[in-house]
């Protein structure tokens, strides 16, 4: 878990070497977002769902989702 300020709870679908990706978590990290990391490639049914479309960050609360390109005025929307 990334520890930053906190928001509401986040994930953030990932995979190794996704340099999307790493620029998705920088920037959850610039707005002050709490996020977890989730590694799609560990799952079957999270490569099938998010494989083409990572970086993702989903609201886990409310299972709403924002895919790539992902923009700091979005994230703040997700509060």
């Amino acid at each position: 878990m990334n520890n930053q300020k906190s928001g509401p709870p986040l994930a953030l679908y990932t995979t190794s070497g996704c340099h999307l990706c790493e620029q998705a978590e920088a920037l959850l990290g610039q707005v002050g977002l709490t996020f977890s990391r989730v590694e799609i490639a560990d799952d079957a049914v999270l490569l099938e769902r998010y494989g083409v479309r990572i970086p993702v960050v989903r609201r886990l609360d409310t299972g709403q989702e924002l895919d790539w390109p992902i923009e700091a005025v979005a994230l703040e929307d997700l509060r």
